[in-house]
């Protein structure tokens, strides 16, 4: 080895082989010099909308590379000729721009086009919760699943004790106890226009209530051998009478009931072990993930099997479409307002399941998590090849819930983290971590910018979507947190434990 000094071509870049790092001026001498120092240096830009990617805004532009994320939203605003300033997000190469462009141009050659891609946010927002402002006891044993309504004025919780409580949220009060079950109750839902609540348990049976009287509407539906793991009701727009219920039970089949009648429309079999998780999606398909590792797609009108999905290489715990939260509200958005109709709040209730699927190339997307600590996007409705096979949690996942608008969708896994992934390519933005046990659920805010979750660890957590970061921590619980939901309105977010206690929390 010769002890010749090396050329300067094979020394290191800068010092140690790093960039250089950003000069920051202290002073406003300091500012005005690097100011003169340096050129505002300018490119030319090309506006595009993220959801449909062809479709370019206004002609190319020639701004400079230090713009901030307010002027651009000036900008998009004027080139849309918006009458009011409607809030966006901005990406250049996927990456959200978050304070200004001149972050995100390395490697970007000054000689082409950029383009800048633009996605509206919700107009509204939600603003994280802060404090409890309640604490609900009533329940005798651990407190299992609790909802808030879709038009986001009634609550209902269930629990081991065998009741079913409907609560009073503004004075935090039970109007109704429903006794009925014989064992614990396992599942609650909501039908979409808010007039019915249909719960089931570890008996099998499956029992269906009016939230204002709080009696039982029509006799039992008996029909499962085993406890039921899932209840779906058929989506608003397909039909806003809201007349047929899904189950799906440890029995290994889902049955389709007609809840007027009381009558067991169709019982549908094919999976060989317990089916874990339903959902009725929009497109007129029942989906089922099962312990036999495969998601079944059944036709609802004969009952047909449309096809089996098959990738995970263990049991399925959890299934998310990204138009959940628009089949769950129906026509009822964050104000809850009524129509007079129902012609006009099914029109009202397919366009939000239409805005939702726009923004994921008209696509109802499916995604699947497993015991084989993976996720996996799907187009069910269309192939049964899967979109993309997610990997990165070190434990079972335990729930998959996508965001209102369909962009993101998170995953919670008993790793102790929830990941966060875009919902349109499956792309990984993030991770969560911060709890110090098992993540058992998660739910998302209505505008899409915040996440709670509940954890095996007694707290709850909220996290703020955009830097990724834990905005709030709730403690409280003395116990496991099994369930959690965040009302419509935005208002409140519920939370039950195994400490038999409800808790809401408010701004």
């Amino acid at each position: 080895m010769s002890n010749e000094r090396p050329k300067t071509k094979q020394m290191p870049k800068q010092k140690f082989g790093f960039s250089k790092p950003e000069y920051i001026p202290t002073t406003v001498g300091e500012a005005i010099k690097l100011e003169s120092q340096e050129p505002s240096l300018n490119l030319i830009v090309q506006f595009k909308n993220k959801d449909s990617e062809n479709d370019t805004t206004g002609p190319p532009i020639n701004i400079s590379q230090n713009v901030t994320t307010e002027q651009l939203q000036m900008l998009i605003n004027s080139l849309l000729n918006n009458d009011e300033q409607l809030p966006y997000s901005f990406f250049v190469n996927d990456q959200e721009i978050t304070n200004n462009l001149k972050n995100h141009l390395e490697g970007l050659s000054d000689e082409t086009t950029l383009s800048i891609y633009y996605q509206p946010q919700a107009v509204f927002r939600v603003r994280p919760v802060t404090r409890c402002a309640s604490s609900m006891a009533g329940h005798t044993e651990a407190v299992l699943n609790c909802a808030f309504s879709p038009d986001g004025k009634g609550f209902v919780s269930v629990g081991g004790d065998t009741t079913v409580r409907i609560w009073d949220i503004y004075t935090s009060t039970p109007t109704h106890t429903l006794k009925g079950h014989t064992n614990w109750v396992l599942q609650v839902a909501w039908s979409p226009d808010s007039k019915k609540i249909a719960t089931a348990g570890m008996e099998g049976d499956i029992r269906i209530w009016c939230p204002q009287t709080g009696k039982q509407l029509g006799s039992t539906l008996k029909g499962h051998t085993k406890f039921i793991t899932g209840l779906a009701w058929e989506p608003f727009h397909l039909n806003p009478k809201c007349v047929r219920l899904a189950s799906s039970s440890k029995d290994s089949t889902i049955r389709i009931w007609d809840t007027e009648s009381c009558k067991n429309l169709m019982s549908l079999s094919g999976h060989t072990m317990s089916v874990t998780c339903l959902k009725w999606g929009g497109e007129g398909l029942i989906y089922s993930g099962s312990q036999d590792r495969t998601i079944r797609v059944f036709n609802t009108t004969d009952g047909r099997l449309v096809r089996v999905l098959e990738g995970h290489a263990h049991w399925v715990n959890t299934l998310a479409l990204n138009t959940d939260y628009v089949l769950r509200t129906g026509s009822y958005d964050h104000t809850g307002k009524e129509y007079d109709t129902l012609e006009e709040a099914q029109r009202v209730a397919l366009e939000r399941y239409n805005d939702v699927k726009a923004k994921s190339k008209g696509m109802e997307v499916l995604v699947s998590g497993s015991d084989d600590f993976t996720v996996i996007m799907w187009n069910p409705s269309v192939t049964k090849t899967s979109i993309s096979r997610l990997t990165g949690h070190q434990q079972l996942i335990n729930l998959v819930s996508f965001s209102p608008d369909g962009r993101y969708f998170a995953s919670a896994s008993f790793d102790k983290s929830i990941k966060l992934w875009d919902g349109q390519s499956g792309k990984f933005l993030g991770n969560f971590r911060g709890h110090v046990g098992a993540v058992y659920q998660v739910c998302w805010s209505s505008d899409s910018r915040y996440l709670v979750s509940g954890s095996k660890d007694s707290t709850l957590k909220i996290w703020d979507i955009k830097t990724k970061k834990m905005e709030k921590e709730l403690p409280g619980h003395a116990d496991e947190v099994y369930t959690v939901d965040w009302s419509p309105d935005g208002e409140r977010v519920a939370s039950g434990s195994k400490d038999r206690l409800l808790r809401i929390w408010t701004v």
